[in-house]
């Protein structure tokens, strides 16, 4: 009995011993590489939060070029338009009474000696499935006061070299003048049917070359 108490009277010293004292210096060791790890990692922490600042302040500044880049004024396009050779989609030829676009001749009514049609390069800046329009472009000889309008379908407005404006329009008053008779002040008429087509086909921007001196007299054709 008293053999077993000892055993466990030992086992329990043994368990509660004081670990091994370690000496000053090696405390001192111990410590010193802690901090040294400490601040490594710092270090190490600090450079990617840079790294990262970095790439974003590049990354933002890039996306800002290629904005601006793209980013392309109203006032600044059309001009670019109006110089482009691209942007030619067709001529009047006011001798001949025909507007040539995509390959398709459409005959034209131009103005009268009263009224003639401006020539030269002109600038669509507006189309209109239907609107009201002065009289007095009509060239019809009639006396409508300076107040009377007419609506009229498929105008599409231009602008002159000089920068007046001018019209392409459907002749719903006049069908059988173009190609046979000059017969408005200043317009450029078509027949309903190629004013519809043409107005489809042009977009602001694009350009139409007029040229040739217009007659008053009626073709044989």
């Amino acid at each position: 009995m008293s053999d077993e108490l000892t055993t466990t009277l030992r086992e329990l010293a043994q368990e509660h011993e004081t670990p091994p004292t370690i000496p000053g210096a090696e405390i001192r060791r111990r410590a010193v590489r802690r901090r040294t790890r400490r601040r490594g990692a710092v270090l190490a922490g600090g450079a990617a939060a840079a790294v990262g600042v970095l790439v974003f302040a590049l990354t933002a500044n890039v996306g800002g070029q290629t904005t601006e880049e793209r980013a392309i004024p109203a006032d600044t396009a059309s001009s670019a338009s109006q110089a482009s050779p691209v942007s030619l989609v067709g001529t009047a030829d006011l001798a001949r009474r025909l507007l040539t676009v995509a390959g398709r001749e459409l005959p034209i009514s131009s103005g009268t000696a009263e009224g003639f049609t401006p020539q030269g390069r002109m600038t669509v800046v507006a189309k209109y499935r239907t609107k009201r329009m002065p009289a007095d472009g009509m060239g019809t000889g009639k006396d409508m006061g300076g107040e009377y309008e007419v609506t009229l379908p498929w105008v599409i407005e231009l602008r002159t070299p000089d920068n007046r404006t001018n019209y392409v329009v459907a002749m719903t008053y006049n069908e059988s003048a173009p190609g046979r008779l000059d017969a408005t002040h200043g317009w450029i008429g078509l027949r309903s049917v190629d004013a519809e087509w043409l107005y489809e086909q042009l977009r602001p921007g694009e350009v139409l070359v007029v040229e040739g001196t217009a007659t008053s007299t009626e073709s044989s054709s």
